[in-house]
């Protein structure tokens, strides 16, 4: 069509084109690259949000962890499901209860109280019972599987209404008691639901990758977090005490790359089948300087002071960043001794 409007001859002296024939033929090239562009620009994004098909292996699991209460302890473990929401073995699953305050229902962390931590769950071994410890206190056992038919309430966590389950009088009163010395005033509540249902939180909508199906079950931002052993290595040799890769909360723990390698991967596949994309950066807050052995937060603000010193990143402010939260794009298993895989 744009060649007949040049070569047809027309109105124009000598057969040459009219101004009017060279406009539509500019605005036609126009339209043709705008299309183009976008078209180009379509298949560019569908073509990121594909796993790639080349991998390179860059180190192997060294640890695996899941937190089953928020801001509480560890559960080590050799394996774990890889869910919509989360880590997983049976019944224990990563960030599946949060302690709340009897007032409002509005969770609280290590933040503002760092022996959380001390609080040390255990699970039997169908995965079915969770049994608290903590120093001074007789145990205390949850009934996991009892809870998936009770009726949930409404919670909130960083101000984003959640559903939970409320586990009862008896751990109220524990947990109470063990944190605020009182026999009042902090309910522990349980997650049901199989699959995220909170949006992104409005201070992480920088970050174009992490979309709602990222949010996990009760987690701060996404359901996965990847840590490598040279980078905690890095910042330990940074400090005058060097704290335990635990103390930094991630779920999976690599051994391999060096220091740092993990900020720039955008695809992990773990074994043969689970793959991961990097979403945002962990970045760190006060609760990073709580000792998970003694749930005291360091006087010196170590290691986050630390951190701060070379550890920022242009538009997060403060917060400097550690490993990388990861979403799940394809499900699968994982376990120590796997091997990790960027592409």
């Amino acid at each position: 069509m744009l060649s007949k409007l040049l070569n047809n001859g027309g109105s124009g002296a000598g057969g040459r084109p009219t101004v009017g024939q060279l406009l539509a033929v500019a605005a036609g090239v126009g339209v043709v690259t705008a299309v183009g562009y976008g078209v180009y620009r379509l298949l560019k994004h569908r073509a990121e949000q594909m796993p790639p098909t080349e991998w390179r292996r860059v180190g192997e699991v060294s640890d695996l962890w899941i937190y089953p209460i928020k801001s509480c302890g560890a559960v080590r473990v050799r394996q774990f499901q890889c869910s919509p929401i989360g880590p997983q073995v049976g019944l224990l699953r990563d960030r599946i209860f949060m302690v709340v305050k009897s007032a409002d229902g509005a969770f609280i962390t290590g933040r503002s109280h760092p022996t959380l931590v001390l609080v040390q769950p255990a699970f039997d071994a169908a995965y079915e019972r969770m049994t608290l410890s903590a120093p001074g206190m007789m145990d205390i056992t949850v009934p996991v599987a009892a809870l998936l038919t009770a009726r949930p309430g409404d919670f909130s966590v960083w101000d984003q209404p959640v559903a939970a389950v409320d586990c009862g009088e008896e751990v109220a009163r524990w947990l109470s008691r063990f944190l605020l010395s009182e026999d009042f005033g902090l309910r522990l509540v349980y997650y049901p639901l199989e699959r995220p249902t909170r949006p992104v939180r409005e201070k992480n909508r920088i970050h174009a990758l992490l979309t709602a199906r990222d949010s996990g079950a009760l987690h701060d931002a996404t359901s996965y977090m990847l840590l490598s052993e040279a980078s905690v290595a890095d910042v330990n040799t940074r400090l005058e005490k060097p704290v335990p890769a635990l103390q930094y909360r991630a779920n999976v723990l690599v051994k391999g790359p060096a220091a740092f390698e993990e900020d720039n991967w955008k695809w992990i596949r773990i074994g043969d089948t689970t793959i991961y994309r990097n979403v945002k950066p962990c970045t760190r807050c006060l609760f990073t300087n709580v000792d998970p052995e003694t749930g005291v937060s360091s006087p010196d603000q170590e290691p986050l002071s630390t951190l701060r010193k070379y550890r920022l990143k242009p538009g997060l402010g403060a917060s400097p960043v550690l490993g990388m939260q990861m979403g799940i794009r394809e499900l699968g298993a994982i376990g120590l001794g796997d091997a990790v895989y960027v592409g």
